[in-house]
């Protein structure tokens, strides 16, 4: 098991709130009831007891301890278990912020319990799911892959050849370098990489021969620090634009990480994004269901305008924008229905540059067509117009055709992928694929 990683993300009332500290162990001087019963819980492998309690492990050979302190996300801080998405394993949150698994909230106090960092009481009761975490752990899948991208094992994420003309050119990144990336998005105009992370400063940009140019967008409260990035794109005209789900908001700033524009209109969970040609940003709002154009001139940074441009959608996330023809393509995450408690499905449609639906697939109709089950999570255009989507199903990248061509199934990279969750179409044919299993950024280009 790895060790601790970084600060808890809280929320409160089941909404993304604000990043809360906490410290390695359990924060209290002196010892009370709930303190006495965590202690009385066993001490994991490897590890050693806390004075509080809570189990305490050495930092991993090479890093230093504020790096041990970025890898806590998916832990439960008390007992260091890995959260998951049902039971005893399903992050809460207090009242106060902080989050802790459901066994360690019964651990506590079946009528009254204490926060073991800040002592604030409350009830059971008023404890909730951290939906944040919920999705995250979503996104990075079932608990083998899980278990994967915690470890920073590469697994299936070795530089293999890719068919279809494509191979593996250079891969960025890597544990330690990246934790847990989400989004990642290329500037047109200077081939520059953005990539948004679960690490101290969320926004990191890598030049075109894979050098780290810039890292900016500190994890804090202050107005242009990013609590909890969701995505990430770069407009025509040089500026990062980031999904903020910790307070849901979109946030630029310029490629030397300088924040020039915080959008705050009532977003519900702001997710996917994409910028058009014309500096504009296509918004998908999660929870919303909804598509919105943002207008803004982020030089001077002023917000033009904020406009709903689609509504009566499902849950949509991964966004992109056809830079020939203006059509955005969107990502449905469909819940399980009846028996299946499984993850669900997803679908993808297409839309003109006038917000007309022109096509859509979905994860049943190419499973009878192709008896291939697809669980699509990031999505792109090529240069021709054809969408390509990641899958994490098969841990490999589709093209799908064009919108008038649905349904097709052409494999272009099958190999050298872990748990792919970010992509990106570059001028010079290639596709920038982020690998959640090993996070990292893999770079295929024709042969």
């Amino acid at each position: 098991m790895p060790p601790a990683k970084r600060a808890i993300l809280g929320c409160r009332g089941g909404q993304p709130g604000p990043l809360s500290a906490a410290p390695p162990g359990l924060a209290r001087r002196g010892r009370s009831a709930a303190s006495a019963a965590l202690s009385a819980r066993p001490a994991r492998p490897g590890g050693t007891r806390g004075r509080s309690g809570g189990a305490v492990r050495p930092p991993r050979a090479g890093m230093a301890a504020e790096d041990e302190a970025e890898l806590s996300l998916l832990e439960c801080r008390v007992c260091f278990e890995p959260y998951g998405p049902d039971g005893q394993r399903r992050p809460r949150n207090l009242p106060c912020g902080h989050v802790l698994c459901g066994g360690c909230v019964g651990a506590l106090g079946r009528r009254r319990l204490e926060c073991p960092f800040c002592r604030r009481p409350c009830g059971p009761a008023e404890t909730s799911d951290c939906r944040p975490l919920l999705q995250l752990l979503e996104l990075l899948g079932p608990a083998g892959r899980l278990a994967r991208a915690l470890g920073g094992s590469g697994g299936r994420g070795a530089a293999a050849p890719a068919p279809a003309g494509l191979g593996l050119r250079l891969c960025l990144g890597g544990w330690g370098s990246l934790v847990n990336p989400t989004g990642v998005a290329a500037c047109r105009g200077t081939g520059r990489l953005a990539v948004a992370h679960d690490g101290k400063k969320r926004i990191h940009v890598f030049g075109p021969g894979g050098s780290c140019l810039q890292r900016f967008g500190e994890r804090g409260d202050a107005g242009n620090d990013v609590k909890y990035p969701l995505d990430v794109t770069v407009t025509p005209d040089g500026h990062v634009v980031v999904t903020d789900g910790g307070d849901r908001s979109v946030k630029a700033f310029d490629l030397e990480g300088r924040g020039v524009l915080a959008v705050r209109e009532g977003f519900r969970l702001p997710w996917g994004l994409d910028a058009t040609p014309k500096s504009e940003v296509i918004l998908a709002d999660s929870e919303a269901g909804a598509l919105y154009r943002l207008t803004a001139d982020f030089g001077r940074g002023e917000l033009k305008k904020c406009q709903m441009i689609r509504a009566q959608l499902v849950s949509p996330r991964a966004v992109a924008v056809c830079q020939t023809s203006g059509a955005v393509a969107v990502i449905e995450h469909l819940k399980a229905q009846g028996l299946n408690k499984g993850k669900g499905s997803t679908r993808v449609k297409i839309f003109s540059a006038e917000m007309d639906l022109i096509g859509q697939v979905d994860s049943f109709g190419l499973n009878l067509v192709f008896s291939s089950q697809i669980y699509a999570t990031a999505v792109a255009f090529d240069k021709e117009g054809r969408v390509i989507v990641t899958d994490v199903c098969s841990q490999a990248v589709i093209c799908l055709g064009k919108p008038e061509e649905f349904p097709m199934f052409n494999p272009l990279i099958s190999q050298g992928l872990s748990y792919p969750v970010g992509l990106t179409y570059v001028a010079s044919d290639s596709l920038v694929v982020l690998d959640s299993g090993d996070h990292s950024i893999k770079i295929f280009s024709t042969t």
